[in-house]
């Protein structure tokens, strides 16, 4: 396949993603000496590779959760010489996880985002001294249960805290 731009070859693996059940990250670039233009661009499933033991200091308060499992899926997308297109150049496709099922693939994190009415409804909680969390509680309620929610508790909580940080900044600003 052919596109005329590198993003419209990231947004279609991201798409291809999307519906087959999995997240993608962008994981490396290659530019050519010659102009700067990047020449290869790849595009992973986001439990490629494998993290780095975990730290074990004394001030590493929590855990994180391994998430990446080793998964070669893939796609590069390299530069055509001649024109400014580019191309398909590697498509690996097996993964060695679980893919998540057409139920539950909006809980995808690519597939989770907050709209203006979410934004509001958590700004207009947080004035009522109403936390993300019970923010969260109450949305699911309105929508009719979890499988309906298109965020995650900590999205809510996300939001609320920049929101919140802004708000002050603006305060210290006057």
């Amino acid at each position: 396949m052919k596109f005329d731009t590198l993003q419209q070859g990231i947004s279609f693996y991201e798409n291809y993603a999307r519906v087959s059940g999995f997240d993608t990250r962008l994981y490396s670039t290659k530019k050519r000496k010659s102009d700067g233009k990047i020449s290869l661009k790849y595009c992973v499933c986001n439990k490629e590779g494998c993290r780095e033991t975990p730290r074990l200091h004394a001030d590493c308060k929590k855990k994180r959760p391994i998430t990446r499992m080793g998964c070669k899926a893939r796609i590069t997308l390299k530069l055509i010489n001649d024109q400014d297109n580019y191309m398909i150049f590697s498509f690996h496709e097996g993964h060695t996880h679980p893919l998540t099922t057409h139920n539950s693939a909006h809980h995808t994190k690519q597939s989770r985002n907050l709209t203006l009415a979410h934004k509001k409804y958590i700004m207009d909680n947080s004035r009522a001294n109403i936390g993300a969390f019970e923010s969260y509680r109450l949305m699911k309620e309105h929508v009719g249960g979890y499988q309906n929610m298109v965020a995650s508790v900590t999205d809510f909580k996300n939001f609320q805290e920049t929101s919140e940080s802004t708000s002050e900044a603006k305060i210290h600003k006057y």
